[in-house]
């Protein structure tokens, strides 16, 4: 497709109207080299979709990206083990913990989910689970703590640990102060 500006005293045939106007409204590239080719300079909130990817983008006013996060298909993570120390790759991921042992999740400075990221927990071992602060701020049942702990529920309860700003955390659930 050729991408066209319309300029005040433009005509605009008959022909042109599917390939520059209304591909315009969201321009339709086969991959991102074609469309940097095309759109020289984007404009903020522009969009352009991708046929090699199947992927919307969007130019964000500095980059293109991503116009719809779609989650990770593969978000459940299933945990044998007794300890973790979550990272930024746990962000938006679903943990199953099926420990018949007690299981310590640790939240420290290091974890680093970003601001508005998630990790959701899931009991569904034996073991007791417990979420450890260290170094990090995790509130929780009327407590905030940077080196207490919590546990989540019997055995099939659940907990969501929420990144509210950086090395602060709120764990949201089935949760009580050790």
């Amino acid at each position: 497709m050729a991408y066209k500006i319309f300029a005040n005293g433009n005509p605009l045939q008959a022909s042109e109207l599917n390939v520059n106007l209304m591909q315009q409204a969201i321009a339709v590239f086969t991959d991102a080299t074609a469309r940097d080719a095309a759109i020289s300079v984007p404009v903020n909130g522009q969009f352009a979709y991708l046929t090699g990817t199947s992927n919307l983008t969007k130019y964000t006013g500095a980059a293109w990206g991503d116009a719809i996060e779609i989650s990770d298909l593969a978000s459940l993570v299933v945990d044998a083990t007794t300890a973790r120390t979550l990272t930024s790759a746990d962000s938006g991921k679903t943990i199953q913990f099926t420990s018949g042992s007690a299981v310590t999740i640790t939240v420290d400075a290091s974890t680093d989910i970003p601001v508005g990221g998630r990790v959701d927990i899931l009991a569904d071992g034996a073991g007791a689970v417990t979420v450890t602060a260290s170094t990090a701020t995790v509130a929780a049942a009327e407590t905030s703590t940077t080196s207490g702990s919590f546990t989540i529920g019997a055995q099939y309860s659940a907990a969501t640990l929420l990144c509210v700003a950086t090395d602060t955390y709120r764990l949201i659930g089935n949760v009580a102060v050790v």
